[in-house]
C-alpha cells in the first residue's frame, strides 16, 4: 500500500477516504490514534490515506481534483458533461448538508 495523501487532520483524511471509496478505490486511514498523545490540540501531519499500489495513480488524480489542481490526464467521462455533478462534488455536498443538519439539530436541542 502507498500513501496517497497526507491530511491536515483526521476529518480531512476521512473526507478523502470517503471520496476514494465513492469512486471505487479501496482506501484506509492511519495515524488517527496518535491524536490522543497531544490532548485537545488538533493533531497535525499524523493522518494519512493509504491505497493499494494498483489504485495509486487514479487516487492521485481524484485527490488533485479535490485540491483544485487539474489532473494529469482526464479519464472521467463525467467531466465532459457540464450539466452533471461529478462524484467528488456530490460527496462534498452530501458532507456539507450532513454537517449543517447536525448543527441545526444540536442548536434546536439546546
Amino acid at each position: 500500500m502507498k500513501i496517497a495523501y497526507r491530511a491536515k487532520d483526521i476529518t480531512e483524511a476521512e473526507i478523502i477516504k470517503g471520496m476514494l471509496l465513492a469512486n471505487g478505490i479501496e482506501a484506509h486511514t492511519s495515524g488517527f490514534y496518535l491524536q490522543g498523545a497531544i490532548g485537545d490540540l488538533a493533531a497535525a501531519d499524523f493522518s494519512k490515506v493509504h491505497v493499494h499500489d494498483d489504485d495509486f495513480a487514479r487516487a492521485r488524480e481524484l485527490i488533485k481534483e479535490y485540491e483544485g489542481q487539474p489532473p494529469d490526464q482526464d479519464t472521467s467521462p463525467v467531466r465532459t458533461e457540464s450539466s452533471k455533478l461529478s462524484p467528488l462534488k456530490k460527496s462534498i455536498i452530501t458532507i456539507v448538508i450532513a454537517i449543517a443538519v447536525s448543527a441545526l439539530i444540536y442548536w434546536i436541542a439546546i
